[in-house]
């Protein structure tokens, strides 16, 4: 690379070259606006990142959800057909006793009889 050419583009930096006393205004633009660049992506690329694990964690907690959701409307199904069959259950024992009932009342009738 040229050196002088680039130093003459830069500007005058005492640590580069001899014969130099003080930044100029325009080295210190440039070194501003590199050292500006350099934090500028190191922060974009910090954010970049953490927003993208932060997306991760929302789908993988959204899937989750989901599968429980799904689980869940599997369970209160389960739970209604176990209530209907309880309820069928409960119906045909209550009918078996009412005819019991009937049964015995006209047992004891011919009793009385």
């Amino acid at each position: 690379m040229d050196w002088p050419i680039l130093l003459a583009i830069w500007g005058c930096i005492p640590e580069f070259t001899k014969d130099c006393l003080d930044m100029t205004n325009s080295s210190s633009t440039y070194l501003g606006i590199v050292g500006g660049v350099a934090i500028g992506a190191v922060i974009s690329w910090w954010i970049y990142n953490r927003q993208k694990k932060t997306g991760e964690q929302q789908d993988f907690l959204l899937r989750r959800i989901r599968e429980l959701d799904e689980n869940h409307d599997a369970i209160l199904k389960k739970l209604e057909d176990f209530d209907d069959h309880y309820e069928h259950t409960l119906d045909t024992i209550l009918e078996l006793s009412k005819k019991i009932d009937a049964v015995l009342e006209k047992k004891e009738e011919t009793k009385d009889i």
